[in-house]
């Protein structure tokens, strides 16, 4: 038996905020929608890896999302990390930075964190 990733999961309380933020910030395109009369659920690709974020929109919430101390994230790696790091300088959703271990992260309109880390 092999199991292997399909997607990761997050919650979003406006999916047209966080459609545009993850494509503005990380290139992210919609691969794939299934709309139902409560929730909508978009998933998001890269177009260079198979694996996929999926968001999650629940249409009657209208409460923002407890992330307790959000203590996890989806990391990405970029091939060009000065340039990704002005981008995300200028959208001002740079949220931590750890220059000695070369890396920052930013956070989507849900506050959840996305670390930024340069491909080796």
């Amino acid at each position: 038996m092999q199991f292997g990733f399909a997607h990761n999961n997050l919650n979003v309380l406006n999916l047209e905020k966080s459609l545009a933020f993850y494509k503005q910030a990380l290139g992210l395109e919609e691969v794939r929608r299934n709309e139902k009369d409560d929730f909508t659920l978009v998933y998001l690709g890269d177009g260079h890896t198979p694996h996929l974020l999926e968001l999650t929109w629940l249409k009657a919430r209208t409460e923002p999302y407890n992330l307790g101390e959000n203590e996890i994230h989806l990391a990405f790696t970029v091939d060009d990390y000065a340039a990704a790091h002005e981008k995300h300088a200028q959208m001002g959703c740079i949220c931590y930075e750890n220059p000695g271990m070369g890396i920052y992260f930013i956070a989507d309109p849900d506050g959840y964190w996305l670390e930024i880390v340069p491909a080796k």
